[in-house]
């Protein structure tokens, strides 16, 4: 990606470090902190700089962070990475996110009150580290004047840790992973050796018919367990998700007015988060608001990859100097430099799919795109289309007549499987990104390299070839009139780019797009459960992630329906039991309706041809 010829503040310092700085907090734990500041021969220079600081799980000493700790002391500003409570070197117990509002106050309490701060705090992080920039701003802690919000939650039961009801087991497998770095196996190392034992046999405790307390390998960790079983049987949207921490949705009118850049990637778990606290923060603050939404995948080391999963997007995709990006929101509004980035429109997206399709010599396909800056999100010209689910597997503008319904069996032990999509923290178990959507040996939730296609338990919907091009981008929502045999079970959507088949792909190249989930039970809302009557018709509106795309001339618009797409998400037993360990299941029969009355559609944001 090609930047303006601003390269930011001039890099004029070296960098002293002062290791393990051990800020007290509230409750009298203390977090220890690396601190880098601006020196010259050796010794750090006199006066007050502004200050960045970002909180982190993943060990303040990781190379990434300590990159980045001495690009801004060189570039003129201290720098405090700090390991979050119960992680690194700090003290405390780790039950993720609960305690990093008032932790993180208190940080920048602390902050503020010494003397290389000149007053001016800005905050910076991704994924863990973004969000609890969020819970600490709720809070209005003093200095605080400009967010770079990377990848962050809006709130965490709407998207990340649960969607549309139901769990995203991703969340099991981080928990596996950030134990085998905890600061007791760390200093156990039997405990250690087992840990990772335990994470590489992942596949045995995603199974929701193992996952129960006191049982698995993180007993020896019990906040560690006790939080990926909360986060499991709390379904509803209750007090525990409106924590700090957990939340910022909640408390948009309580967060602090500083300008704040949102960066996230279309393929990335926080698409939907960063697009709607985007909208929300600049309809609701004074404040500038900036939002970027790259083809990434989720992740620091993604962003300076040209590829998320199997598809490759070219070298324009890259954010290849994030660090430098990143100094020129600082430098103005921690400096009042002027850096041009006012200058620019609030939005840049990369729109996807202007790519010829070949094969590419890392054996990607190419998909390609091109950067886009807008004035807004969803965009003013956005024509929002409804494409109607018709008989025959068709997808059409025009809506349905009299058609029959169509069925399929969901076997809850018989799993639609995972390939690609918006997936964090599991990578190397549920691999995340755009894939032909057809299995992969290499996975173990999967039978077979068939098409997903070819299931009996997916319904395919799509377009004939399209005669011009067609760009899709902004929020994809699908309306569902739909049954079921059983009085609770999943819906799950996926928004598909079809290829014809050519010379590298002979069977043509299904590309997921985005996708996502309703549980039936919260068909109505969130707060409360409702069983259904098994047999009656219900509607369901399943909210995906955003996306933006160009489907070219001569593919399809494809949108396919079935009730699971495990491991993303936890599988329902159908039986309408309190969620957690499954001890019953059942077949159920789905049904799917597309007549005049129950005209099932996805919505799809057309941008029209210039």
């Amino acid at each position: 990606m090609r930047e303006t010829p601003y390269q930011g503040s001039a890099q004029s310092f070296d960098v002293v470090v002062e290791r393990n700085v051990f800020i007290p907090m509230r409750d009298g734990v203390r977090l220890a902190a690396d601190i880098y500041r601006p020196a010259l021969n050796g010794r750090p220079v006199p006066g007050r700089f502004p200050v960045l600081v970002e909180r982190t799980p993943y060990d303040k000493s990781n190379l990434e962070l300590v990159s980045t700790g001495k690009f801004f002391a060189r570039h003129g500003y201290v720098a405090v990475i700090q390991d979050v409570r119960g992680r690194g070197l700090s003290g405390g117990d780790w039950y993720p996110f609960a305690r990093e509002a008032p932790d993180g106050y208190d940080t920048l309490d602390w902050v503020v009150r010494q003397e290389w701060c000149n007053g001016r705090v800005g905050t910076i992080g991704l994924s863990y580290t973004a969000s609890d920039q969020h819970a600490l701003a709720i809070l209005n802690p003093p200095g605080l004047a400009a967010m770079f919000v990377s990848e962050g939650m809006s709130n965490y039961h709407k998207c990340a840790m649960r969607q549309g009801g139901a769990m995203e087991l991703r969340f099991v497998v981080y928990a596996f992973r950030m134990a085998t770095t905890s600061p007791e196996a760390m200093r156990n190392r039997a405990l250690r050796e087992m840990l990772v034992d335990a994470y590489h046999k992942i596949h045995h405790w995603l199974k929701p018919t193992l996952f129960r307390p006191g049982t698995t390998p993180l007993r020896h960790l019990p906040t560690y367990e006790q939080w990926v079983f909360d986060v499991l049987t709390h379904g509803e949207y209750d007090d525990y998700w409106k924590q700090y921490g957990y939340n910022v949705e909640e408390y948009y009118d309580r967060h602090a007015d500083v300008p704040i850049y949102f960066l996230s990637g279309w393929y990335d778990t926080y698409a939907r988060a960063s697009t709607e606290n985007f909208v929300e923060f600049s309809r609701r603050k004074r404040s500038p608001m900036r939002l970027i939404m790259g083809p990434w995948v989720h992740g620091v080391v993604t962003l300076r990859q040209s590829w998320s999963g199997d598809v490759e997007f070219g070298p324009d995709a890259i954010l290849d100097d994030y660090d430098g990006f990143r100094l020129r929101w600082f430098d103005y509004w921690l400096k009042g430099l002027d850096t041009g980035v006012m200058d620019e429109p609030p939005v840049r997206i990369f729109v996807m799919g202007t790519g010829d399709g070949h094969k590419t010599p890392e054996g990607r396909l190419f998909h390609g795109g091109y950067w886009r800056f807008e004035q807004e999100w969803p965009l003013a010209r956005t024509r929002w289309t409804p494409y109607y689910l018709r008989a025959g597997g068709r997808l059409t503008p025009e809506p349905p007549n009299e058609e029959l319904p169509d069925s399929f069996l969901f076997n809850p032990l018989d799993p639609v499987p995972t390939i690609g999509g918006s997936i964090s923290a599991a990578g190397d178990v549920i691999p995340p990104g755009g894939f032909d959507q057809r299995g992969r040996r290499e996975l173990f939730y999967c039978k077979d390299t068939a098409p997903l296609a070819t299931r009996p338990d997916v319904l395919v919907f799509q377009t004939d070839p399209l005669p011009e091009d067609v760009e899709v981008t902004g929020p994809i929502v699908v309306r569902l009139w739909a049954s079921s045999s059983t009085v609770d079970t999943d819906f799950t959507a996926k928004l598909i780019d079809v290829y014809p088949p050519g010379e590298d792909y002979p069977d043509g190249y299904a590309l997921n797009l985005t996708d996502g989930i309703i549980r039936a039970r919260y068909r109505n809302g969130f707060e409360t459960a409702e069983l259904m009557e098994p047999g009656r018709v219900y509607e369901f509106t399943i909210t995906c992630y955003p996306t933006s795309n160009v489907f070219k001339k001569g593919h399809r618009i494809r949108l396919d329906i079935s009730s699971s797409n495990w491991p993303r998400f936890d599988v329902n037993p159908n039986t309408g039991d309190p969620l957690g360990p499954i001890g019953r299941w059942q077949v159920a029969v789905n049904t799917v309706y597309h007549d005049r009355n129950r005209p099932s559609h996805v919505v799809l944001p057309i941008i029209p041809r210039e």
